[in-house]
């Protein structure tokens, strides 16, 4: 198993538990009303959306990652293409941050 999946699989747990907020608005939605724990935006979403998010989750300091793909992180939460998901939930948050983290060094 990659460990690329042990995210996306987070990923698939928190939606089931209704922890993840999907797609552009809704996840700007997350940040804003300061729900969203970490937001994830896929790396072949478009320029704009990485800078946008980038610069929404600097100013509201909340930690960002641009992973996977549109394609992966919609499938991994069942849904279709997802540029942007906003994690709601702190312990889903830091098992994912870890994850990716140890994947990156």
């Amino acid at each position: 198993m990659l460990t690329k999946d042990k995210v996306l699989s987070y990923l698939g747990l928190a939606a089931r538990a209704r922890k993840v907020q999907s797609g552009e608005f809704s996840t700007e939605k997350s940040v804003k009303s300061g729900k969203a724990a970490l937001v994830i935006v896929a790396a072949d979403a478009s320029d704009n959306t990485k800078k946008k998010f980038t610069n929404m989750c600097t100013f509201y300091k909340v930690p960002m990652y641009i992973y996977g793909t549109k394609e992966t992180l919609g499938a991994s939460i069942g849904r279709e293409l997802r540029a942007s998901l906003a994690l709601e939930d702190t312990g889903f948050c830091n098992a994912i941050k870890k994850q990716i983290d140890s994947e990156r060094m």
